[in-house]
């Protein structure tokens, strides 16, 4: 009995010192926790909170979209409208590979080169996959819900004109910086400034929520510019037409404010369509009428005619004696179509005398008239302000010979972009005052800076009004209406060795209406084909018919009403 009692104590011993022994570890266990939890609630809740905001919180930028270009009037020019970039983490996205195929064709794209460019992205965290998606598309992508894809908006940029305004606002590339154009000349100002956000993500790359906005962002400002889309696209069809009918390689058109020196239409031919960019080289798109140069021909006659008047030499009554037809200077013999004899300066411009001209030329200074041709913006940068901008060629005078100040005078030898040739007929019809070139909208115009006395400026005017009436050699460039000041001009094209006999430059340059100009324009045709080349022939009709439109969109009143007839206004007056 005290053997088996003692047995049955032993038992109950050890029992309890197991009960002891598993209650005291579980009481260690639970204090370890709780000494865990305080550590990781407490002591270390800093630093782990950094850790998860580091695997779960992403700063995003915020785009901002470009600033609107409109037309003097508001009618958008250029827009930018949302889409989606799609975007991943390398690392993330390799492990789905099984669902990479399904990826690319979402994103048209083949799924191996896909596939290529995920592989060899693997030390990055952000990768294009596809920019500028249409946001219904980018849903279907995200709808996958692929590890590490993600979405980012952008804007890209929409132009509501397309080629009737291409070559002018330009285009921007694909991460919406201006690259041509009023695009790049204006980037400065159009575009916007992108904000940042931190976000919460979760385990697949989605963001979840929106936790703290880290900067806003900054959208660019809307550019007003002179441009009067009415008449732009006024000029653009009627350009393009007279450049089918003439089968010509190029042409250009120029339409200034005289009053404000705003460009209300800048148009070349060939164009291009800036929303496609298939459409984008250099030989399309750059703007013919800013950047390119040509000799003007007999258009710069006009200014010959201002220099020769502001010199004093001469007045709007003097005669020039060109018999016998002809005239030599150096090794060149200058002649007319046929001997004129004693003429006014009025008939040196209707008959484009080339002889009257020259011998007005080589009657002033070479200094004195260079420095009138430099006045009026030859050789010189306008102030429009457009990338790429060419200055014209007008060689300095101490580099002159007899001959160069002779062809200077009917345009060879110097050469001009149609711009300049435009701001220079628009002192004529600003009565002498140079005014700056916009191609920004003016809230009020520059005073500008005389360059000739208005009574000079009036007589060139009147006496290019001959040019266009019966007798001159721009008829075809009168408006039904409306008094016409302008030049014709035929220029041959210069060629390797010397001047091609079967090229030709067509301009005309004019004013309207000659009583009061509010318009100046240039039109110059390259090298048109066929039996009609002159500028009397190629170029005059697209000015009458840009002027003609242009004029009574600008509400601009008829100062050439045919006179009535005394006996019809008595008949009505009686009724």
């Amino acid at each position: 009995m005290t053997r088996g009692a003692e047995t049955r104590q032993q038992i109950r011993t050890r029992f309890v010192s197991r009960v002891v022994l598993v209650g005291g570890s579980f009481v260690l266990v639970a204090t370890a926790l709780l000494a865990r939890a305080v550590d990781l609630q407490v002591l270390n809740k800093d630093f782990l909170n950094q850790q998860a905001d580091t695997r779960h919180l992403r700063t995003e930028r915020i785009s901002a979209h470009r600033g609107t270009i409109t037309d003097r009037n508001g009618e958008p020019l250029a827009i930018s409208t949302p889409v989606d970039s799609i975007w991943a983490n390398p690392k993330e996205l390799a492990p789905a590979v099984d669902s990479v195929p399904k990826l690319a064709r979402l994103l048209g794209i083949e799924p191996q080169q896909l596939m290529r460019r995920i592989t060899r992205s693997m030390d990055k965290e952000f990768l294009y996959l596809k920019r500028h998606l249409s946001p219904e598309k980018a849903e279907q992508v995200l709808a996958l819900k692929l590890p590490g894809v993600n979405v980012q908006r952008e804007y890209r940029r929409y132009y509501p004109a397309g080629e009737v305004t291409g070559h002018l606002v330009g285009f921007t590339n694909i991460d919406d910086l201006g690259q041509e154009g009023l695009e790049l000349a204006f980037n400065h100002w159009l575009a916007g400034e992108s904000g940042s956000k931190r976000v919460l993500k979760d385990r697949l790359g989605r963001s979840v929520e929106n936790v703290e906005s880290i900067r806003s962002p900054h959208h660019g400002k809307d550019l007003r510019t002179s441009i009067d889309l009415r008449i732009q696209y006024l000029a653009y069809r009627t350009l393009k037409s007279a450049i089918q009918s003439h089968n010509a390689e190029s042409g250009s058109i120029v339409v200034l404010d005289t009053q404000t020196g705003e460009v209300l239409a800048v148009v070349n031919q060939p164009t291009y369509n800036p929303n496609d960019r298939a459409q984008f080289s250099a030989e399309r798109y750059r703007n013919r009428a800013i950047t390119d140069i040509f000799e003007p021909g007999s258009s710069i006659k006009p200014l010959i005619v201002a220099a020769a008047l502001e010199s004093g030499q001469y007045r709007p009554s003097s005669v020039v004696d060109t018999a016998p037809g002809y005239i030599v200077v150096g090794p060149k013999t200058i002649e007319d179509s046929r001997n004129l004899g004693r003429i006014s300066l009025t008939t040196i411009l209707a008959r484009s005398s080339n002889v009257g001209v020259t011998k007005l030329a080589m009657s002033l200074e070479p200094d004195q008239l260079w420095n009138s041709m430099t006045q009026f913006g030859l050789g010189v940068l306008t102030s429009s302000g457009f990338p790429g901008e060419s200055a014209g060629l007008l060689t300095h005078f101490s580099h002159w010979r007899p001959i160069s100040q002779a062809t200077l005078a009917y345009g060879y030898g110097v050469s001009v972009t149609p711009l300049q040739l435009a701001q220079a007929y628009s002192v004529l019809g600003s009565d002498g005052l140079l005014r700056p070139v916009s191609l920004v909208a003016l809230e009020a115009p520059g005073e500008g800076n005389r360059i000739m006395s208005v009574d000079s400026a009036a007589a060139v005017r009147r006496m290019l009004e001959e040019v266009v009436r019966p007798g001159g050699t721009g008829t075809k460039a009168a408006v039904t209406g409306y008094r016409i000041a302008g030049k014709t001009g035929t220029a041959w094209k210069f060629a390797a060795g010397g001047y091609s006999e079967d090229k030709y430059i067509s301009i005309f340059a004019g004013l309207a209406p000659a009583s009061a100009p509010r318009l100046a324009a240039v039109v110059v045709i390259d090298e048109p084909s066929g039996a009609l080349y002159y500028g009397s022939d190629v170029a005059a009709p697209v000015f009458a018919n840009v002027m003609s439109e242009s004029l009574r969109l600008l509400a601009v009143p008829p100062d050439a009403l045919p006179a009535k007839d005394p006996d019809s206004v008595m008949q009505a007056m009686s009724r």
